[in-house]
């Protein structure tokens, strides 16, 4: 199974979630996109991971919803419902595989809020890895 997490800039909230799937659930095929890369993932959620020794399932770098193949994904995950509208401009037919998280942005947030961010990520990651 194909699992695609979208969010903006594909370095705080979509490879957090792919991170930390990819570490629950070795068995399914886990990405991120984001709709346009401008900064590198951040330290921040390189932290996070460390934290719950998942570190080591980070991307390197970010990648761009424009160079995924949206067709291949079972189940596309955006962040906000302007990120399941942008899937949906490249895919018209990928609304039945697409869910939607309602996570707000970390980035320029404080980091007691960023923190409740995260783990409010894990918790979605977790439930997701059980119904899958």
């Amino acid at each position: 199974m194909k699992i695609l997490f979208v969010c903006t800039g594909n370095a705080y909230r979509s490879p957090l979630a792919e991170a930390l799937l990819k570490k629950l659930r070795p068995d399914l095929d886990v990405d991120s996109a984001g709709l346009a890369v401008a900064i590198p993932i951040a330290r921040e959620i390189r932290n996070y991971l460390k934290k719950v020794n998942a570190e080591q399932y980070l991307k390197s770098y970010p990648e761009s919803l424009d160079q995924k193949n949206l067709r291949n994904y079972d189940v596309i995950v955006a962040m906000q419902v302007k990120h399941e509208n942008a899937v949906l401009s490249y895919c018209p037919n990928c609304k039945n595989r697409i869910v939607v998280w309602n996570i707000e942005d970390p980035y320029y947030k404080k980091q007691k809020t960023a923190e409740r961010i995260y783990n409010n990520i894990e918790d979605k990651v977790k439930e997701i890895a059980k119904s899958l």
